[in-house]
């Protein structure tokens, strides 16, 4: 029935349609407001181009596969990227609005925060809560099926993010709208210390990587996240309601998994054949502990300029 009511009322002038489009995406079960979700192809590409991060890869592709084929959520996804920098955290975060919207990551659909952009004045949280309640549930009327993006959560003044807590628990409510359909990616480098410490344990131990597990790192990350007195998590009310779904950890990088980084992105320069670019710069990067040199201090993230270095 709303289906037919939406064909109908497109026979009106553009001004009404466009209002009666936004009323129908917010409300029905088939959100149109540039909502394409592609599991199988979100699931190839965290495969494919996530290096050395398993946990990772089966927690986004299962918890994503779970909630949208959930046609009524009791909650939002709600997902906290964990670990060193250079490991995927914010790649995989756009390769969930890529597979999610028709226009990727440019739909006006997905949103981003950056802490020292959006929030710079740790003396006007009071104020940033308001703003960022208002926005958030502003474009949650605009369309249930959006996501936000809060990157740089270790520099977020402690106490805005909490704002947010009616919205990721299963009893509010916003007027015209599901907002148990949004989803919610944090990224942060709180916690990376847990992380790397249990990854160097499994590796000094002749262990293979993929034998770490989820129940290795979630409570303990969601411990040292909460206790951070620099993190944007410090002392939540999201992370002591447990509202956050998963707390995603990504493991630090091996040189094999950095010279991985390197090939990829000399394919993508149609370079695929510089074994010796690809050699070059693995062997350039600083690997710690400095006894065994096991991980990547950066993982990619210096990957691009390296290269360019020695093309």
């Amino acid at each position: 029935m709303l289906a037919r009511l939406f064909v109908l009322f497109s026979f009106f002038c553009n001004p009404v349609c466009c209002v009666f489009q936004k009323l129908y995406c917010t409300i029905s079960d088939s959100c149109d407001c540039d909502f394409k979700p592609n599991i199988r192809d979100l699931e190839w590409d965290l495969y494919k181009n996530v290096y050395g991060q398993h946990l990772a890869q089966d927690i986004v592709s299962e918890e994503v596969a779970r909630f949208l084929h959930n046609k009524s959520p009791s909650r939002p996804l709600v997902l906290s990227f964990h670990g060193s920098s250079g490991t995927g955290k914010t790649l995989v975060s756009s390769m969930l609005g890529n597979h999610l919207y028709g226009s990727a990551m440019s739909s006006p659909y997905v949103h981003q925060f950056v802490p020292t952009l959006h929030f710079p004045l740790p003396h006007r949280v009071k104020q940033y809560r308001e703003e960022l309640k208002d926005w958030v549930q502003g474009n949650l009327t605009e369309c249930a099926r959006s996501v936000f993006i809060f990157d740089e959560m270790e520099k977020m003044p402690p106490g805005l993010i909490d704002v947010l807590e009616p919205l990721l628990g299963p009893s509010h409510v916003v007027f015209r709208t599901n907002y148990r359909k949004a989803i919610y990616v944090f990224i942060s480098t709180a916690g990376e210390e847990v992380i790397n410490k249990v990854a160097l344990e499994n590796r000094q131990a002749g262990r293979e990587r993929e034998e770490i597990k989820l129940d290795d790192l979630q409570e303990a990350i969601a411990q040292a996240v909460y206790n951070n007195n620099t993190s944007g998590l410090f002392q939540s009310n999201i992370i002591q309601q447990k509202l956050i779904t998963r707390f995603v950890p990504f493991l630090p990088l091996s040189r094999y998994h950095v010279e991985r980084c390197v090939h990829s992105q000399l394919c993508q320069r149609g370079s695929c054949s510089r074994n010796d670019v690809v050699e070059a710069v693995g062997g350039d990067m600083i690997y710690t502990p400095s006894k065994g040199k096991y991980f990547s201090s950066t993982g990619c993230k210096t990957v691009p300029a390296k290269i360019n270095f020695f093309l």
